[in-house]
């Protein structure tokens, strides 16, 4: 089995970087990343080809909640300890729910700071954030901290939410081994390798799915401004 060379990480690490500051869309830094990756650590890109296949063979993600129908409710500790409600997300308008695959991830690095970068806009269309992951708390807290993220990151441990919502899934032992670099076990808190399909779902104040984006490739995320709008239309919903 290939395994990650220290010379190769540290040339994925400075892929990384090139394209967390490349100007485009967060798509654009996202299939540039992928690209890099798919020639630095092509055993791997081809893992999670194989990966993708067997998830959308089986319906990955797709009977997630839809537009139209209700969120299921969460109380979920955030990364200071305190719980958090989705009723309370919702006081003051409507929220993007977020899962991230957690903070060793450089997908969801790049996901979380387009749309910190986007936080003016987000606050504009009268919208907030709140990203789910299923790490404990001291990496929901470097996951915030490195991202200088303003809004809650809560912690879904064993996956228990993204269970309900049928987004947890497990990796597999051909991408354990390949990830042997990353230590989930101890971020996790379990050496179960089940991460939730990274999704996005756009809840109005009546609790209802206005919007989503589910997809089983964890290289491809909503677009910043797809989200932002979804988030003015449900604004304009609840006014």
């Amino acid at each position: 089995m290939t395994v990650l060379s220290p010379a190769d990480a540290e040339r994925l690490r400075q892929a990384f970087l090139q394209c967390r500051e490349m100007q485009g869309t967060l798509r654009q830094q996202l299939e540039a990343y992928a690209a890099a990756g798919r020639e630095i650590f092509p055993a791997y890109a081809s893992a999670v080809d194989r990966l993708v296949a067997r998830l959308g063979e089986n319906g990955g993600g797709e009977t997630a909640p839809r537009p139209g129908e209700p969120m299921p409710p969460f109380v979920l500790p955030d990364e200071a300890g305190r719980l958090v409600s989705l009723q309370s997300c919702l006081v003051r308008g409507p929220v993007a729910v977020m899962f991230f695959r957690g903070h060793w991830c450089p997908y969801c690095r790049l996901n979380v700071r387009a749309v910190i970068k986007a936080q003016a806009r987000i606050d504009a269309a009268g919208g907030a954030i709140v990203a789910i992951m299923p790490e404990l708390q001291a990496f929901t807290q470097q996951f915030k901290s490195d991202a200088g993220a303003t809004f809650p990151v809560l912690t879904d441990l064993d996956n228990g939410y993204a269970l309900s919502l049928n987004l947890a899934i497990w990796l597999g032992r051909e991408i354990q081994q390949l990830l042997a670099h990353q230590d989930l076990a101890s971020f996790h808190g379990n050496d179960g390798w089940v991460l939730p399909i990274p999704a996005a779902f756009v809840v109005g104040r009546d609790g209802l799915v206005k919007a989503r984006f589910v997809d089983p490739d964890f290289r491809k995320r909503m677009e910043i401004d797809d989200l932002v709008e979804a988030l003015r239309q449900a604004a304009a919903q609840d006014s």
